[in-house]
């Protein structure tokens, strides 16, 4: 060959495909490069050249197999590869269903269209459950060939990629892409002004760069006519909805006046009255709203239509309303939501929504005081909404409001909610901030205010150091324990007094100079007061108990036959069971009076009778007293070790009868006769013999617990007070009385 030979090689590459915007055509992308080569194969010299071919497909209808027709296409048509006719078959079928443009059918008869598009902020885009990726780009264009539902949802991912900067240089090269959300930008405009804004969005990404300002041009988004197009559209949807409004006003004061029949209400709402009023809570006119929110507000009082009013989301859509420039519009939503907060699942709900700070800031608000406050009092209710108060001002706003009072009564609504904002301790040391306490305590004595007593009584129930900040007030409350004060006023400061387990607090000293002795003991006399007063004695015994010098003067008062005597009148109420029984632990725990409670009394026997008691905290108490008693006393030890054992032993034999009973379970025991041998039940390694008495030197064997005995040789037992003694028992119920929510308002 001669040396300058030369060789030309032609590459065509297959590039996108879209659909004619005219005709019934499919337009197949592609690009041509020539290059001549040298002899050796060298590059010498080389072209590109980008075209495109028209597959015209006239024959297409809607009878037509468009699977069978994509596949003669592919194979007719060497530019499109095999891998592609799936993509094929899409654009075959968006032709096949796409509505006839005025070059292809200009003597059809135009259809009427009709849109029923929705607001949308460009800047906000759409709420999709899913997260676009760049990687699924080409599934996206597919939606676009779908209808319009489809083409918003997959025009709203590509505007999710085209967000991030980093996503518009890939995007720039996906022609596809491009070219297919102009072409539905330009057909299908006018049937949703949403796809709309999302396709024109999209491409304001691109324009936010100088670079990518001819990929708009190159499309012609900037078109003047569709812009003006697009305004005139909104405007006349506006026209629209303003009067729909007017209609709806007119249809639903109908509604209402006719509702004032019961029966014709029931009709409506066998008809979804309340679904169709909280669908138009999304609308934004006011006088309308006023309407719709009277409207719910009427029928909310009806258990069913309430809970019709929880299964369509009324909180969320009235939350938004919450607050509004509208003084009746606020003032009736208000209305409504108190109407509703009577339920404990949508109080969750109002909570969850976020209307706890929105409520609290109206506290301030002179016109939705009250209402506002009312909502607030029951979310106050519940014990899980309590703690999330701290969050707001709302306390410091209830304490100025106390303050601002003066010598007024208080509302009731007002000091509902601080009594059940109390029984919360991050409440409660706000409510002790400065001089919250001191105030609060400085008006309840002077008004002789029982419901204020009872928020600072729910104020000293909680540990720490909100209480030793009422050791400055004990004297004070101590001076209102009398009989001639009213049992109401009494029974809150003594439930006060008793809240307060402090270590350091004299109670000896308390109780000479102010003479309790004889009141707490005429007290226990069962009929002579309310039990509730008669409780809270009991309890306070208790507290005062703790301290060795109150607990001997109180054993030599008499007190502990008054309480024997009690626990036989209210014998069936655990509560009195179980805060008696804790006195019995007090008693015992101290060496001054550990020998009238076992040797003068009778009470180790009542424990015994309690020691398999069916409530639990009741057991627990009677455990930690007859552990003491058992270690001091050996005759009792014995007794209550074989009561122990005894019981014990019992359901260990129920449990092997009825294991045994059950021919279908294998048997714990080989049956070489050991059911005669009855000392393998009643005889414990020489601790318990087969007659049923209890080996002293089981007690040896005791280590030391919690508040027992330590033997120090001398003669002079003391107890091992190295961790502290079992604390009161709260209740028998797994609540304080005090803790539970105020219900003055109604």
């Amino acid at each position: 060959m001669q040396d300058d030979a030369r060789y030309l090689k032609r590459k065509v590459t297959a590039g996108s495909l879209d659909v004619h915007p005219t005709e019934k055509a499919l337009v197949v992308h592609y690009e041509v490069e020539a290059s001549i080569l040298g002899e050796g194969g060298g590059h010498v010299l080389g072209e590109r050249k980008e075209g495109q071919k028209i597959i015209r497909v006239k024959s297409l209808s809607p009878s037509t197999d468009v699977g069978a027709l994509a596949r003669k296409v592919v194979e007719e048509c060497k530019l499109i590869p095999s891998s592609r006719l799936p993509q094929v078959e899409q654009l075959l079928y968006y032709l096949q269903n796409r509505k006839s443009s005025p070059v292809e059918g200009k003597m059809e008869k135009k259809e009427k269209r009709t849109a029923k598009p929705r607001d949308l902020t460009p800047f906000e885009g759409m709420e999709l459950n899913e997260e676009a990726s760049i990687t699924r780009v080409d599934e996206y264009i597919e939606l676009l060939y779908e209808g319009i539902p489809e083409k918003i949802r997959g025009s709203a991912l590509i505007l999710q990629l085209a967000r991030n900067p980093d996503n518009l240089e890939e995007l720039l090269h996906n022609e596809a892409a491009l070219g297919a959300l102009a072409r539905v930008l330009r057909e299908d405009w006018k049937q949703s002004v949403e796809l709309a804004t999302i396709i024109i969005y999209i491409f304001f990404c691109f324009s936010s760069f100088a670079q990518f300002h001819g990929v708009v041009s190159h499309y012609k988004i900037e078109n003047g006519s569709l812009r003006r197009d697009q305004d005139k559209a909104v405007r006349k949807y506006h026209g629209l909805l303003s009067k729909q409004e007017q209609l709806l006003r007119v249809s639903l004061y109908l509604l209402l006046n006719l509702a004032e029949d019961t029966r014709t209400e029931l009709k409506m709402r066998n008809k979804n009255i309340v679904g169709l009023l909280v669908k138009v809570l999304e609308r934004d006119d006011e006088e309308l709203l006023v309407l719709v929110v009277s409207f719910l507000k009427k029928l909310s009082i009806f258990l069913e239509n309430k809970n019709d009013m929880a299964e369509v989301d009324t909180v969320e859509r009235l939350a938004r309303l919450v607050p509004c420039d509208h003084e009746d519009l606020l003032n009736l939503t208000l209305r409504l939501l108190l109407n509703l907060s009577f339920d404990s699942g949508l109080r969750a709900k109002m909570v969850e929504v976020g209307l706890l700070p929105k409520l609290t800031a109206l506290l301030g608000d002179e016109n939705n005081r009250q209402v506002a406050m009312r909502i607030l009092y029951h979310i106050s209710i519940d014990d899980r909404f309590k703690g999330m108060f701290v969050y707001t001002d709302c306390i410091p706003q209830l304490m100025q409001m106390l303050y601002e009072h003066g010598e007024e009564e208080t509302e009731a609504e007002l000091i509902s909610i601080c009594i059940n904002l109390a029984a919360n301790k991050r409440n409660a040391q706000l409510m002790c901030e400065g001089n919250g306490l001191k105030m609060l305590m400085k008006r309840a004595l002077k008004m002789k205010d029982c419901l204020l007593m009872k928020m600072i009584r729910n104020i000293s129930q909680h540990d720490g150091p909100t209480k030793s900040v009422f050791i400055d007030y004990v004297g004070d409350l101590a001076a209102e324990i009398r009989a001639e004060e009213e049992e109401e006023w009494v029974l809150e400061c003594l439930g006060t007094l008793a809240n307060l387990t402090i270590p350091d607090l004299d109670w000896e000293l308390v109780l000479k100079e102010y003479n309790l002795v004889p009141y707490l003991k005429d007290r226990l006399k069962p009929g002579s007061a309310e039990d509730d007063l008669i409780l809270e004695v009991v309890i306070m015994i208790g507290t005062v108990s703790m301290d060795d010098a109150c607990a001997a003067m109180l054993a030599k008062s008499g007190i502990i036959p008054a309480l024997i005597e009690l626990l036989n009148a209210q014998q069936e109420d655990d509560e009195f069971v179980c805060q008696i029984v804790y006195v019995f632990y007090q008693m015992v725990f101290h060496q001054a009076t550990r020998d009238v409670i076992i040797k003068d009394t009778q009470a180790p026997a009542y424990l015994i009778d309690l020691m398999h008691d069916k409530n639990a905290e009741i057991r627990k108490v009677c455990d930690n007293t007859l552990d003491i008693i058992a270690e001091y006393d050996e005759e009792w030890g014995r007794k209550i070790q074989s009561e122990k054992f005894r019981f014990h032993n019992n359901q260990w034999l129920e449990m092997v009868e009825s294991r045994q009973a059950d021919e279908s379970e294998p048997y714990l025991y080989d049956n070489d006769n050991d059911n005669d041998r009855t000392d393998l039940f009643y005889s414990a390694d020489g601790i318990t013999p087969a007659d049923g008495s209890v080996s002293p030197d089981f007690f040896n064997d005791l280590q030391p617990q919690n508040g027992d005995l330590l033997h120090t040789g001398d003669g002079n037992d003391v107890f091992d007070q190295t961790s502290s003694s079992p604390g009161r028992p709260a209740t028998a119920y797994g609540f304080r009385p005090d803790e539970q929510p105020f219900y003055q308002y109604s």
